[in-house]
C-alpha cells in the first residue's frame, strides 16, 4: 500500500499532492459533496448512465479548478482575495472643500 506524505514539518501548511491549506479543504468537501449529490440522485430514480456521466464530469470540473486555484492565487490567495473584495472602492466625504482645508481652532472650555 502507498503512503503519502501530508505534512512536511512543523509551521508548514498541509499540503497534499500540491493542493495547500485551504483548498484541499474545498476539493475534499467538494468531492463528498458530490458523492452525496450522486447517491441522491441514483436514488430518485435517474438512470445509472447519466448519474455516471454527472458524477464525472462535474468531478473532473472540481478537480480542474481546485487545481487552477491553487496555481492561480496560491497559499493565502483567497483570502486576500475575500478582504480585498471587503474593501470599499471609495470613500464618501459630504463637507464642503474649503472647510475641509481650514484649521480647525481648540476652544477651551474654563
Amino acid at each position: 500500500m502507498a503512503e503519502y506524505p501530508i505534512n512536511k514539518g512543523i509551521g508548514r501548511p498541509v499540503e497534499f499532492k500540491g493542493l495547500k491549506a485551504q483548498y484541499l479543504f474545498i476539493f475534499c468537501g467538494g468531492l463528498l459533496a458530490l458523492f452525496i449529490l450522486f447517491v441522491i440522485l441514483y436514488m430518485v430514480g435517474i438512470d445509472q448512465w447519466i448519474c455516471i456521466g454527472f458524477g464525472a464530469a462535474s468531478s473532473s470540473i472540481l478537480v480542474w479548478q481546485t487545481f487552477a486555484l491553487n496555481a492561480r492565487y496560491g497559499e493565502h490567495g483567497l483570502m486576500k482575495l475575500g478582504a480585498a473584495r471587503s474593501h470599499p472602492r471609495y470613500l464618501i466625504n459630504r463637507r464642503r472643500i474649503t472647510r475641509l482645508f481650514k484649521r480647525q481652532r481648540k476652544e477651551e472650555t474654563t
